[in-house]
């Protein structure tokens, strides 16, 4: 499920908009899923949150709830 909703959010949005949108404790909360997951990414055209979302099985439930939650606004 919410590989469907980052794959919209891909589709729909860019990084630095959903950048925009998280607060910095949103932001930490998924730093060290980046981190592990994705610091190799080049950021912009959405590729970070593609990666997330690649990702999705693998990152933290606070990472998962903040994304989730963005996506919904």
């Amino acid at each position: 499920m919410l590989r469907i909703i980052l794959t919209a959010a891909l589709l729909c949005g860019s990084t630095a908009a959903f950048a925009q949108e998280l607060t910095a404790a949103q932001r930490d909360a998924c730093m060290g899923d980046y981190e592990k997951f994705c610091k190799s990414v080049t950021p912009g055209g959405g590729r970070i949150i593609a990666c997330l979302a690649k990702e999705s099985d693998k990152l933290t439930p606070a990472c998962k709830k903040v994304l989730a939650e963005a996506e919904k606004k």
